[in-house]
C-alpha cells in the first residue's frame, strides 16, 4: 500500500469516527408554497451558529443530520417570508414548512433572482440559472417571452444569429448541448426555425444551465445541459393565467384533483399571424403550437407520483404543393420512494420522440424521418449526514433512428416507396457522485458515470475496400465517397459495435472567506449521437446517426478555474472563470458533402477533433430596485481534421492532405468578444422597465478569394474554411411593464408588456451573398438582414 492510499484511507477514518462517534439525528421533508403545496427547488434549510445547512432536491425534499442538541433553524428563499425556528432535535423528525409569499406579483411562480445568486461555499461551478420572473421581462422578439433567448444573455452561450436554432455554449455545436423537459430529451428547441422556443414559460418551474463540471448523473451530450423542470399544478384552488401577444397567445390553468393531494396542469400556446396572411392575397402559412401537461398526487408521505407530457408541432407552407411539418412529442412518469428520512429515489419511465415530414405535391412524393427513444432511470440521493450526500443510480436509453422514408403522395406521382435503412442503439450507465466538505473551507463533488453504447444490427451494412468509406484521390488532392463492394444484414439483437467509456467528474471549492472562493472543475464526457449538419444553424431536415463501426464517439476533457465573489453581504457578485475543452472524434465533412437523404453517411464524413478556450466574466446586481448583469465571453472555438497516413501496396505509404490541408479553422460558431448587458428598473408599483445590449464578433463564413472564367461563365473560387467573418453583431432592446393599481383589489389580475427589438433599427448581417450586377456586370456583395426594429405589445392576466 502506498503513501497516498494510506493517507486517503486515515482522512475517511477519521471523517467516519468524527461523523458517529456522538448521538446525530435527521432531519427531514418537504418545502412548498402555501398558495399551491407547489414544491420548491433550492431552498435554503440553514444553521447559522453552526454555518452548516442543505438545499431541497428536484422534488422539494431535504434531509440533515446533526448531532444531538438544540438548534435556531432558519429557512429561506427570496421571494417569501423567512421561518425560523428553535427545535430541540433529539431523535429523528420529519418537518414540513409551507412558505407565503413576501408580496403579490403577476408572476405566479415567485421563485425570483435568489435561485440566481452564486453559492460561493458550493462547488458547482459553471453553472447558470434564471428565474421564470426574470425571462418574463427580457426583451425578445415579438414580445413572446423565451428561455433559449434569455440564456443567450449569459456568459459563454450564444447561437448563429436571428432566426437561427438551438445555442453554442462554450463553443460547442447545438448537437453537444443535452436539453431536457422533466427528464424528457428534447432534441429540437426551436419553434418556427428558431425564432421562438419550445419552452411555455407559464409552465416552467425550475432552470438550470450546467456549463461544465457536469454533475455525473448527467451524460450523453459533451458541451451543456439545459435541465427544466414544469411545475406540478396548484393542488389548493384553480388558477389561471395566460397571456395575447402580437403572434400567439398562451393559456395555463392549473387545480386540485384532491385538494393537497393531487393536482393537474394543463397549457397551451398557439401562434396565429398566419390567419391574416390571407388579407394580403398570401397563400403562405407558418404556425406553431404545444400542449404541457402535468399530473402529480402524493400518496402518502413516502411516495408521490408524477404524469408529464408535452407534444409541438410547427406547420409551414407553401399554397398546398409544399407543407413542412415537426415537432417534439415527450412523456414521462416519474415516482418519488422515500425509504427512510436519510434515501430519497426517483423511479423515471420516459419516451422522448422528434418528428419531421415534408410533403411536395408537385413532385407527388411525401417525406418522414425523426428520432425516438425509450429510457428508464432509477436514481436515489443518501443523506448521510450534513457534510457528506451520496447521488448513484442507473440509467438505459433504447433508440430507434429513421434517417427518412419517401412514400408517393398520390398514384399517379410515378414515384417508389424507399425506406433509408433504419438504425437502432442502445446506450446504458451507472454512476456515482458524492458532495463531500472535506473542511469548513474545502469542499468536494466527485463522482464517476460508466457509459455503455451498443450499435445494434441493421439490414443493408455497406462493406469497403480497405474498411474505408472515405477515399482520398492523391492526384487531385480531394476526398470522395467510397464505393461499397458488399453489404451484409445482423440482426437487431446483434450488435454492430460496442463502445465503453469511464467518465470521472471532480470539483471543488476553496472558501477564502465569508464571501469569495476559488472553484476549480475537471469533466470527462461521452457522447455517442450525432447531428448531421454542414449548417452553421441545424434545420428541421438534419437528421441524428449513432455511433457505430464508421463513427467514432466525441469524447471531452474539460478543465475550468474560477474565482467567485459576493460583494456587500450579496448585493453585488462577481463570477470568473477560464475554461478549456478538447474534444475527440469531432466528425467533419468532405468538400461537397452529401447530406440529405444519404443512406450511406460514412461515405462523407470523417473524424477530427475540436477545442474551445476561453474567458467568461460575469458581474450581478442582486438586490434593490435595480438589478440586471454585464457578462463578457472572450473565446476561441477550433476544429480539424488531419489526413491519415495510407499504406500502399508496394510497402510504401503517404499522408493524406486532411481537411482543410490539416490546418485547425474556425468552427461556424466561434465568437472572440461576446458582450451581454440586462438591467431591470422597478419604477413603483405600477411600472417596471427592462433592457438588454447584446454585442458579438460576427460569425465566421467564407468568401470568394478569386474568380476565373469558364466557356464564357465567371466562376469564383474559394479559400480554406471559416476564413472570414461576417460583420459584428449588435442590437438593443426595451421593454415597460404596466401593472395596473387595481390589481391589488380584485381577482383577476392583469399587466402590459411594451417591447421594442432592435431599437436602433441596425441591419444585423445573417449572411452575405455574391452575385452579379446586371447594371455594372461585376459581382458584388449583398447582404440580407431578417429583422430592423419590431415594436410588440402583449396582454398577461391571471385569476
Amino acid at each position: 500500500m502506498n503513501q497516498l492510499t494510506k493517507v486517503v484511507l486515515t482522512v475517511f477514518l477519521l471523517f467516519f469516527i468524527d461523523s458517529f462517534s456522538q448521538e446525530r439525528y435527521t432531519l427531514s421533508g418537504t418545502i412548498s408554497e402555501a398558495s399551491s403545496n407547489e414544491t420548491l427547488i433550492g431552498v435554503t434549510i440553514g444553521f447559522p451558529a453552526i454555518q452548516t445547512g442543505v438545499t431541497t432536491n428536484e422534488y422539494g425534499f431535504y434531509s440533515i443530520t446533526l448531532p444531538e442538541g438544540e438548534y435556531q433553524l432558519q429557512v429561506s428563499y427570496l421571494g417569501f417570508q423567512d421561518i425560523i425556528e428553535t427545535i430541540t432535535l433529539d431523535g429523528d423528525q420529519k418537518m414540513n414548512f409551507s412558505l407565503e409569499e413576501s408580496a403579490e406579483q403577476l408572476q405566479e411562480v415567485v421563485v425570483t433572482e435568489d435561485v440566481e445568486k452564486m453559492d460561493v461555499r458550493e462547488p458547482q461551478m459553471s453553472v447558470n440559472s434564471l428565474s421564470v420572473g426574470t425571462i418574463k421581462k427580457i426583451p425578445v422578439i415579438l414580445g413572446e417571452a423565451d428561455v433559449i433567448k434569455s440564456i443567450l444573455l449569459l456568459p459563454g452561450v450564444t447561437n448563429a444569429g436571428e432566426g437561427s436554432s438551438g445555442f453554442n455554449v462554450r463553443g460547442g455545436s447545438v448537437d453537444q448541448n443535452l436539453i431536457l423537459l422533466d427528464e424528457a430529451t428534447i432534441f429540437n428547441s426551436s419553434h418556427l426555425f428558431g425564432f421562438f422556443s419550445v419552452f411555455n414559460p407559464d409552465a416552467i418551474k425550475d432552470i438550470k444551465l450546467y456549463k461544465g463540471g457536469i454533475p455525473a448523473r448527467y451524460g450523453g451530450r459533451v458541451s451543456s445541459v439545459l435541465d427544466i423542470f414544469q411545475k406540478e399544478g396548484n393542488s389548493k384552488k384553480i388558477k389561471v393565467n395566460g397571456g395575447i401577444g402580437a403572434v400567439a397567445s398562451r393559456l395555463l390553468v392549473e387545480g386540485p384533483i384532491k385538494k393537497d393531494k393531487a393536482a393537474f396542469l394543463i397549457g397551451g400556446r398557439a401562434s396565429y399571424a398566419h390567419l391574416f396572411l390571407p388579407l394580403f392575397d398570401v397563400d403562405n402559412t407558418a404556425y406553431f403550437y404545444d400542449l404541457n401537461t402535468k399530473l402529480n398526487y402524493n400518496i402518502n408521505d413516502n411516495n408521490s407520483i408524477f404524469l408529464s407530457g408535452y407534444f409541438g408541432r410547427d406547420v409551414f407552407s407553401v399554397s398546398d404543393s409544399f407543407v413542412n411539418t415537426y415537432g417534439n412529442a415527450v412523456g414521462n412518469f416519474r415516482w418519488n420512494h422515500l425509504f427512510s428520512d436519510k434515501l430519497f429515489s426517483n423511479l423515471s419511465l420516459i419516451y422522448s420522440n422528434y418528428y419531421y415530414g415534408l410533403k411536395l405535391d408537385f413532385v407527388g412524393f411525401d417525406w418522414n424521418s425523426g428520432i425516438e427513444n425509450f429510457n428508464i432511470k432509477y436514481d436515489l440521493k443518501h443523506y448521510v449526514n450534513d457534510k457528506f450526500q451520496i447521488n448513484y443510480g442507473i440509467n438505459n436509453i433504447y433508440y430507434r433512428f429513421n434517417p427518412g422514408k419517401i412514400e408517393p403522395s398520390n398514384a399517379d406521382s410515378g414515384i417508389i416507396e424507399e425506406q433509408l435503412t433504419q438504425k437502432y442503439a442502445n446506450e446504458f450507465a451507472a454512476y456515482i457522485d458524492v458532495e463531500h466538505d472535506i473542511t469548513k473551507n474545502l469542499s468536494l463533488n466527485y463522482g464517476l458515470r460508466f457509459s455503455n453504447f451498443i450499435r445494434l444490427g441493421q439490414d443493408e451494412i455497406n462493406v469497403y475496400f480497405n474498411d474505408s468509406p472515405v477515399i482520398f484521390d492523391p492526384v487531385l488532392n480531394v476526398y470522395q465517397e467510397g464505393i461499397a463492394i458488399d453489404t451484409y444484414s445482423v440482426e437487431k439483437s446483434g450488435s454492430l459495435a460496442t463502445f465503453n467509456n469511464f467518465e470521472p467528474r471532480i470539483s471543488l471549492a476553496y472558501t477564502l472567506n465569508d464571501n469569495s472562493s476559488i472553484k476549480a472543475s475537471y469533466t470527462r464526457l461521452a457522447q455517442y449521437l450525432h447531428l448531421i449538419s454542414n449548417t452553421s444553424s441545424p434545420t428541421p431536415l438534419d437528421v441524428w446517426t449513432p455511433s457505430g463501426p464508421f463513427v467514432k464517439p466525441q469524447l471531452l476533457d474539460q478543465y475550468a478555474v474560477g474565482y467567485f465573489k459576493k460583494i456587500n453581504d450579496g448585493e453585488y457578485s462577481v463570477e470568473t472563470e477560464v475554461f478549456y475543452k478538447d474534444i475527440q472524434n469531432r466528425i467533419d465533412y468532405i468538400d461537397g458533402a452529401n447530406l440529405i437523404a444519404n443512406d450511406a453517411i460514412e461515405q462523407v464524413i470523417l473524424n477530427g477533433e475540436a477545442r474551445a478556450y476561453g474567458l467568461e466574466f460575469l458581474l450581478r446586481k442582486n438586490e434593490g430596485k435595480f438589478q440586471g448583469w454585464l457578462a463578457y465571453t472572450l473565446s476561441k472555438s477550433e476544429q480539424r481534421t488531419p489526413g491519415r497516413t495510407v499504406d500502399l501496396s508496394d510497402g510504401t505509404s503517404f499522408t493524406e492532405t486532411g481537411i482543410n490541408s490539416g490546418a485547425w479553422y474556425n468552427t461556424p460558431y466561434d465568437k472572440t468578444h461576446d458582450v451581454s448587458v440586462y438591467a431591470s428598473y422597478d419604477l413603483n408599483d405600477k411600472w417596471n422597465f427592462n433592457t438588454n445590449f447584446v454585442f458579438q464578433t460576427g460569425q465566421p463564413t467564407n468568401y470568394p478569394i478569386g474568380q476565373f472564367s469558364f466557356q464564357g461563365l465567371t466562376i469564383p473560387y474559394y479559400g480554406l474554411r471559416n476564413e472570414e467573418r461576417l460583420p459584428s453583431y449588435n442590437r438593443m432592446d426595451v421593454s415597460a411593464t404596466l401593472t395596473p393599481k387595481k390589481n391589488k383589489n380584485r381577482k383577476w389580475q392583469t399587466e402590459w408588456v411594451f417591447s421594442i427589438y432592435n431599437v436602433y433599427n441596425r441591419r444585423n448581417a445573417a449572411s452575405i451573398s455574391f452575385s452579379r450586377n446586371e447594371d455594372t456586370g461585376t459581382n458584388e456583395a449583398v447582404r440580407t438582414a431578417i429583422f430592423g426594429i419590431v415594436p410588440a405589445v402583449t396582454y398577461n392576466f391571471k385569476f
